[in-house]
């Protein structure tokens, strides 16, 4: 908090003026995406750096601290790993006596409240009601509206009795409301039909001056959203920091991106303070996701005759969670039944890889699991639009690699090596719910479908020495590697599209040299694309090529259960090198990019001829193994 000088009254000069203080700790966590226990079921081992478990150790130490305190969770604690996949197959959407195995590691911890997250329906809305059903605590969601059945708790006012400064009980009314991306209906197909999702800002706007209608005296947003500009505009996906300035908010948590705040590297902006941790002026935080982090916001309340309580002043942080720390027992325990069940079900084998499939250099043009991924998607659309209008159409596959670093760290790749292959290579390699479809493509949009990916890269200059590659604000999730074409990317023109998806250089064109079958692609010719239903989204990054275009396939099929049919019918996969892209040569350039410790073991698995060399040179502090490549 800030400091105050020696001459500040007491606590019981204020009370003989009438004047009351109290502090007031939250707590909170975010992003958690299933992620209870301190292990990673994509390699089969303990992780220190994720797990609900984890969190627990230190949320007891900050909770013993204050004696008033509150923990909230942002939401997406649903779906993200295995384990939580394995649950929604055995539940189902039938109600079950046992608490879901998050519901109880929640339970147990005494979460006051939650907001949902567009990823807690990604099993549908019927399985979301039966989970949260069994939770001692209000999840809320203010802006979705169901179309169909009973909604979702909007807000809640939580009555507590605090402890002020002199030692008095007073009651606080905290009045807290759930908020989540209005294009959460979008991007999940199973919502459409079933509910929608209003703007943020208005939707609190609106809700806010009920609560404080209804007594709330302090108002916490948990905002399932990210910081973005300060200025609102419809439907916006990260208005974190537009909804902090919403009058009647005290206080705002954010989510949904996986990033820090505060956090010194977090870039400053207009109404942005990544080192106080403020929005808008008002204390604002996010915890990093999967329990990495631990959100910390403690707030010292004024309360004058008369008056109602008010923040006076406030101490923001987002804690890293100590890799030494312990599970904690009281969280495990309800979850190891489930957590077992979910090991015997990976160990399940599929077939024989004779060749290893990993992503460290995936976003330098060579991602073998890549490849199997499309090949899986072509043998799929090709079987099933087998004598129909589109058979005769060149078919094309589109993937992009979900595990390649970024926020998830130096581990979040994917590494099969050679040998047995079991379903837990396949969640390796395929993590998201994602549905099969095929849509009719020009060659025009699929040339723009390859600028809007080649947004991941920056621009750079010619004769550069060791510029970074790689834009930040740039998900992993959206480079789309599209198997069938080849071409290539030329690095020193600007990026055609922003991250975002919106066209920022008309003039600009970094794919280069577009092939189909060794043919240049012309503008005017016609392919048939294997993609998934995320990217059929209206909102989505590629909705703008595509929002017209005819749908050849949408199916209920997992993208996941098309390619475990595809590896047991092959039985043996060998994935032979066959980059579909490269970056274009730039004399005396050399560029740096970041990946995983275990890329070391596959230098050499690398294709040298016709590529650029590449050099190891060093490690980062953050565990990354830093690549030297010259362009």
């Amino acid at each position: 908090m800030k400091d105050v000088n020696s001459f500040a009254p007491s606590a019981d000069q204020l009370a003989d003026c009438g004047v009351q203080l109290a502090d007031l700790r939250i707590l909170t966590t975010t992003d958690m995406h299933m992620n209870v226990l301190p292990f990673d079921y994509l390699t089969n081992e303990p992780c220190n750096h994720v797990g609900l478990a984890r969190t627990a150790s230190l949320i007891s130490m900050r909770r013993a601290e204050r004696e008033n305190h509150l923990l909230l969770d942002n939401g997406d604690f649903l779906q993200g790993t295995p384990i939580g996949d394995f649950a929604a197959q055995q539940r189902g959407d039938r109600p079950s006596r046992m608490p879901h195995p998050a519901i109880a590691a929640m339970n147990a911890l005494n979460y006051d409240a939650a907001a949902l997250g567009n990823h807690d329906f990604s099993f549908g809305i019927p399985y979301l009601r039966n989970v949260i059903a069994q939770a001692n605590f209000p999840f809320l969601a203010a802006n979705m509206k169901i179309l169909k059945g009973s909604g979702f708790q909007r807000h809640v006012i939580l009555t507590r009795i605090i402890t002020t400064a002199d030692g008095a009980r007073e009651t606080l009314n905290i009045g807290v409301i759930g908020l989540l991306p209005p294009q959460t209906t979008e991007w999940d197909e199973d919502l459409s039909d079933f509910a929608s999702c209003d703007d943020i800002v208005d939707t609190a706007r609106h809700i806010v001056p009920q609560m404080r209608a209804k007594g709330a005296q302090i108002v916490i947003a948990l905002a399932h959203s990210g910081i973005g500009a300060p200025r609102p505009t419809p439907g916006m996906e990260n208005a974190a920091t537009a909804l902090a300035a919403v009058d009647g908010i005290d206080v705002v948590v954010a989510g949904h991106t996986h990033e820090r705040f505060p956090h010194p590297d977090f870039p400053a902006g207009p109404d942005v303070d990544p080192l106080a941790g403020t929005l808008c002026g008002k204390p604002a935080v996010m915890a990093g996701f999967g329990g990495s982090h631990l959100g910390v916001i403690d707030l010292r309340l004024r309360k004058a005759d008369g008056e109602d309580w008010a923040v006076d002043d406030f101490e923001v942080r987002c804690e890293k969670v100590d890799a030494a720390l312990p599970a904690h027992q009281d969280i495990a325990r309800p979850v190891m039944g489930m957590h077992r069940q979910t090991l015997r079900h990976l160990r399940r084998r599929v077939g024989r890889l004779e060749t290893p499939l990993n992503s460290y250099f995936s976003l330098i043009g060579h991602d073998p699991g890549l490849r199997l991924i499309n090949m899986a998607q072509r043998w799929h659309v090709r079987s099933r639009l087998q004598g129909t209008e589109w058979a005769n159409l060149p078919l094309l596959s589109a993937s992009a690699p979900f595990r390649a670093g970024g926020r998830g760290g130096p581990d979040h790749y994917t590494d099969v090596a050679a040998g047995r292959l079991n379903l837990r290579n396949l969640a390796d390699l395929y993590v998201f719910p994602n549905r099969i479809c095929a849509i009719r493509i020009s060659g025009a949009q699929l040339r723009d479908w390859l600028e809007r990916s080649a947004s991941l890269f920056r621009q750079i200059r010619p004769g550069s020495k060791d510029a970074s590659l790689l834009d930040p604000a740039f998900p992993c999730y959206n480079f789309d590697v599209i198997d069938g074409v080849t071409w290539q990317i030329d690095l020193s023109q600007p990026a055609r599209f922003s991250p975002g998806g919106s066209l920022m250089a008309p003039d600009a064109h970094r794919i280069a040299a577009l092939t189909w079958h060794g043919e240049a692609v012309r503008d005017g010719d016609q392919f048939l694309l294997a993609t998934n239903s995320f990217r059929l989204a209206s909102c989505g990054l590629f909705s703008p090529l595509v929002s017209q275009n005819q749908v050849a396939l949408k199916e209920e099929q997992l993208t996941r259960d098309i390619l475990r049919h595809y590896v047991r019918r092959r039985r043996r996969i060998h994935i032979a090198s066959h980059p579909n892209w490269q970056f274009q040569p730039m004399a005396d350039t050399s560029v740096t990019f970041d990946s995983g410790p275990g890329s070391l073991r596959h230098l050499d698995s690398l294709p040298h001829s016709g590529q650029q060399r590449l050099d190891f040179t060093g490690r980062t502090d953050e565990g990354f193994a830093r690549f030297r490549l010259h362009l």
